[in-house]
């Protein structure tokens, strides 16, 4: 006999403004809970220090996580010059500490350094597997793990405010794996004069920004009052909208019923691209598929359940 899961078969991507001080796994239980939702996943961990953008996944909507994941990230954070932590953010250790203070120009020189691809060695304090467990688990037993340095992708840089001498606030835009608390260690290592974050929001993952995020506490509120889950439904942003840099395909009822089997179908027609690469397909507003386009066909990967 099936097992019965528990919760609602609830679909969709909720992109929460987690609150500081919460860990990425407290959010997605939280989210979980409100929702009562059957599965849920998060898409690119944040630092409980960190506030701002946090894709949560429900249902079938999880099995796309990972293009949320490969997605750009943008963050805005402040580096307090003078002092390096153990952490590289203003939870650890002070761990060296300098009484010389960048000058604008002086930041603004060491900018490019810091853009393109470039090597980094992630904090010691991070969930970077060593021999199989993680790294942090180690640091906070008194191990110090050597991590080897990778290499990662920051397309854009920018110092943005200069509050006083002791702090800078920056932009920056960079890809999967980049350490934004060392990218603050680095640059503060450079000027000599060291540095650590001591703010840090996530505005942008892949296609979610602020302009789609709805803060926790907003969700918890609704929660409490009469026709709740209506509320918290509209919040939710359909399965596919994290797919919008992929190619659409609208199938027929009659295809989309042979790709739900797992079968190949041949795209005909004018609209018929000539493209290959990934794609996904919708049938009647509804997401059928992930898969690749190749010689003509579509072939599915990835099948969606949301009936």
């Amino acid at each position: 006999m099936a097992r019965h899961k528990k919760g609602n078969p609830i679909h969709g991507w909720l992109v929460l403004d987690k609150p500081i001080g919460m860990t990425s796994t407290q959010a997605v239980a939280t989210i979980k809970h409100l929702y009562d939702a059957q599965k849920a996943g998060h898409a690119g961990t944040l630092d409980p220090l960190a506030t701002g953008i946090l894709p949560i996944a429900l249902g079938e909507a999880t099995k796309t996580c990972s293009f949320a994941v490969e997605g750009e990230k943008a963050y805005r954070f402040t580096v307090r010059w003078g002092i390096e932590t153990n952490t590289d953010d203003a939870e650890g250790e002070v761990v060296r500490t300098s009484d010389k203070r960048p000058i604008p120009e002086e930041i603004e020189a060491i900018l490019p350094d810091f853009t393109g691809e470039i090597e980094q060695v992630p904090p010691t304090f991070s969930a970077i597997k060593v021999n199989g467990e993680r790294a942090y688990d180690l640091a906070r037993d008194g191990e110090m793990p050597k991590l080897e340095p990778r290499p990662v992708l920051i397309s854009e840089l920018r110092a943005v405010e200069y509050p006083d001498r002791d702090t800078t606030v920056f932009e920056a835009v960079c890809g999967r794996g980049t350490y934004v608390r060392a990218l603050a260690r680095d640059m503060g290592r450079a000027l000599g004069c060291y540095g650590h974050v001591t703010a840090l929001r996530r505005t942008q993952v892949g296609p979610f920004d602020e302009e789609s995020a709805v803060p926790l506490s907003e969700l918890e509120e609704a929660s409490k009052l009469d026709g709740a889950m209506d509320f918290l439904k509209v919040k939710l942003l359909p399965v596919e909208a994290v797919l919008e840099g992929l190619f659409r395909l609208n199938l027929s009822p009659a295809d989309a019923s042979r790709v739900r089997r797992g079968q190949a179908v041949i795209i005909r027609g004018r609209d018929a691209p000539i493209m290959s690469g990934p794609a996904y397909a919708m049938s009647k507003g509804q997401l059928i598929a992930i898969g690749e386009l190749a010689k003509g066909e579509f072939r599915p990967t990835r099948v969606f359940n949301l009936g």
